[in-house]
């Protein structure tokens, strides 16, 4: 039986996790949401800069509360830091990056992701949206795609499903699925179970997990 986490501290493992899919070097983009925790565990011997839609190319961690700045915010509002060598420009130059194929990662959230690599991630039907902002460009400009979210919803359901409910930001875009239990790839065979995570055995995640999955003996158990 799994262990009961607190809410916060399975964020935080998840975007531990995420973290180690960032190389050196990598120009990357978070997602608004849990990925944006990333900033805040990237290791000391990487160098990496991140990338916001709103116009700002390298990104720091949160900043502690006497350093916040209201002006220097990132795309879902949130107020961050800047690293030594930061850029500000228009959204025009950001988008220019994306869609130019300049980010290397972006790391993303997600409501459903589907076994084809399918992503819904934008909106709720019925419910008050501000937009899809950068997301459908992401999925199509940045090199590889990593959706980190729960395994399934409140009312336990999977979110990992044989094809999406809710409306697509993408088709085909999801190379890696990063959640509280496992770490799951895209192939054109199927969804691959890579790791599983502690507290989690190979049949708790296969029960919560719509599509099959693939299983095979190389599968990484207790890894993050």
């Amino acid at each position: 039986m799994a262990v009961i986490e607190d809410k916060a501290k399975v964020r935080e493992r998840i975007a531990i996790r995420a973290e180690r899919e960032i190389e050196n070097g990598f120009y990357v983009n978070l997602g608004i949401g849990m990925p944006t925790l990333v900033a805040n565990y990237i290791q000391e011997n990487k160098e990496v800069v991140l990338q916001s839609e709103n116009g700002l190319l390298g990104i720091g961690p949160y900043p502690e509360e006497n350093e916040a700045d209201p002006d220097l915010i990132n795309a879902g509002k949130e107020t961050v830091t800047a690293i030594k060598g930061a850029a500000y420009f228009n959204s025009a130059e950001s988008f220019a990056i994306i869609r130019g194929g300049h980010v290397d990662l972006a790391i993303l959230g997600g409501m459903e992701v589907s076994e084809a690599g399918d992503l819904a991630n934008w909106m709720i039907p019925g419910k008050m949206i501000k937009g899809m902002g950068g997301a459908m460009d992401l999925v199509h400009g940045a090199k590889r795609i990593i959706v980190i979210m729960d395994h399934v919803n409140r009312s336990g359901e999977p979110k990992i499903l044989k094809e999406c409910s809710l409306p697509l930001t993408g088709k085909s875009v999801v190379n890696r699925i990063i959640t509280d239990r496992a770490v799951i790839d895209v192939t054109e065979l199927g969804l691959k179970l890579i790791e599983a995570a502690k507290g989690y055995t190979v049949e708790e995640i296969k029960q919560s997990t719509e599509p099959e999955l693939i299983i095979e003996d190389d599968i990484k158990l207790d890894a993050f």
